[in-house]
């Protein structure tokens, strides 16, 4: 039986197992299982990796995309380039990590802004998925500005002229995830307009309160839903290569 699974502090918001379970069943694969492992710090990987021998990759979520790093043996170029990783191979004892997420991300943006380029965007949040967003941002050519409580522009200091030249904000923060379903970033969402474009990472709910009360300005809205299912199939074909 091939094992597979995800990794984090707190699952109860994950469709990972039933994504898989889903697509096994309709696959008609019938030699794999996916677990979820709520793990309460890093260093417990060793032990779930000695406990369950036929592990052959995880997933990682919050919040240890960037912990993780240091027990890896090999990194892939961009793992490397992003400085965080959400899915891990183990092969003859060698745990290589990878990030699906940027090329996740990156072909569900394109889908969402269908041909339209913003030439600005804030990037609400600067953890492991932020990362891999600031990256792919980088590559389109996307000018943008990351805002958390640790960087030069946090939510205190957002101003309205920073959401009018933002034609794309994109949520990288667990605000707004399930259970806690009612919270989002505190950015000023009455300056939001039928110009802009918000992208919440989160998949659960879908759609976010951020996303609802953006919509109900006009502004364009995309849910995690897409990207969870398209970095959850980039991953699968790196455990089965």
């Amino acid at each position: 039986m091939k094992l597979y699974g995800l990794i984090g502090k707190k699952l109860g918001h994950s469709f990972s197992a039933k994504y898989f379970t889903d697509k096994f069943q309709a696959e008609n694969i019938l030699d794999a299982q996916y677990k979820l492992f709520e793990i309460p710090n890093i260093q417990c990987v060793s032990d779930l990796i000695a406990e369950n021998p036929d592990l052959i990759g995880f997933n990682v979520t919050i919040p240890y995309k960037q912990e993780i790093i240091p027990l890896l043996d090999v990194l892939s170029p961009e793992a490397q380039a992003i400085g965080a990783v959400n899915c891990v191979h183990i092969k003859n004892g060698i745990l290589t990590g990878y990030n699906t997420d940027a090329q996740g991300f990156k072909s569900t943006l394109e889908s969402f802004l269908s041909g339209y380029i913003p030439t600005k965007a804030l990037v609400l949040g600067s953890g492991g998925a932020s990362k891999a967003v600031q990256y792919v941002l980088g590559q389109m050519g996307v000018d943008f500005s990351v805002v958390s409580r640790n960087s030069e522009l946090n939510y205190s200091t957002l101003t309205s002229d920073d959401i009018a030249e933002a034609q794309l904000i994109i949520n990288c923060t667990p605000l707004g995830m399930y259970p806690l379903c009612d919270d989002f970033p505190n950015i000023p969402l009455a300056l939001v307009t039928n110009k802009h474009y918000l992208y919440d990472l989160i998949y659960n709910p879908d759609p976010t309160e951020l996303l609802k009360q953006a919509q109900l300005r006009g502004a364009n809205i995309c849910s995690g839903l897409a990207m969870l299912y398209a970095q959850a199939e980039l991953s699968y074909s790196i455990w089965n290569h």
